[in-house]
């Protein structure tokens, strides 16, 4: 099946009421604000979203979107690649002040003017929120061995350093 590109926006309760299913692409060079929070962008955003009305009648944007980008890892500073991989669960508000009223299973997404959401936004803000915070390399494949990574203990030079809070020690014997 041939993947098209995704609307930028949608109207969540037209859509919600005929059921609308999407399945489509997000092209990486439109992802300028995860491209300035990763190393770069490897492959286009894959994305399926689903609208339906829950038993409460309350629109849900239920579905998924899955990226590779290149991180840097922290740990020897080579680039690698890493999948971003996002469940995505919203349910449109006018406003923020309606979100308290949605339940917890929901994240509230505003509308824009006109009543409709920025796909795009949407699933770029579900991406930079699930880069990781220090990202590293598994263990297996990180160039810096076990060996070299050292844990509370100090290097010689550093420990025959004398300590710059010695001299507050003199005064709280005086």
């Amino acid at each position: 099946m041939q993947k098209a590109k995704l609307p930028l926006t949608i109207d969540p309760y037209k859509d919600a009421q005929r059921r609308m299913d999407y399945e489509g692409l997000i092209s990486a060079s439109q992802l300028s604000r995860l491209g300035e929070s990763v190393g770069n962008v490897l492959s286009d955003a894959q994305v399926t979203l689903s609208l339906e009305l829950d038993p409460q009648r309350l629109t849900v944007i239920r579905g998924t979107a899955r990226i590779d980008v290149e991180l840097d890892c922290q740990r020897c500073g080579n680039p690698f690649k890493h999948t971003l991989d996002c469940t995505l669960c919203f349910s449109p508000v006018a406003n923020m002040d309606q979100a308290d009223k949605l339940p917890e299973v929901y994240e509230p997404i505003e509308l824009n003017a006109f009543g409709e959401i920025n796909l795009l936004e949407m699933v770029e803000d579900e991406f930079i929120l699930s880069l990781p915070l220090v990202p590293m390399h598994s263990a297996e494949h990180c160039e810096v061995s076990v060996a070299e990574q050292v844990f509370g203990e100090l290097p010689e030079e550093l420990a025959s350093k004398p300590n710059p809070f010695a001299v507050l020690a003199n005064l709280k014997k005086n």
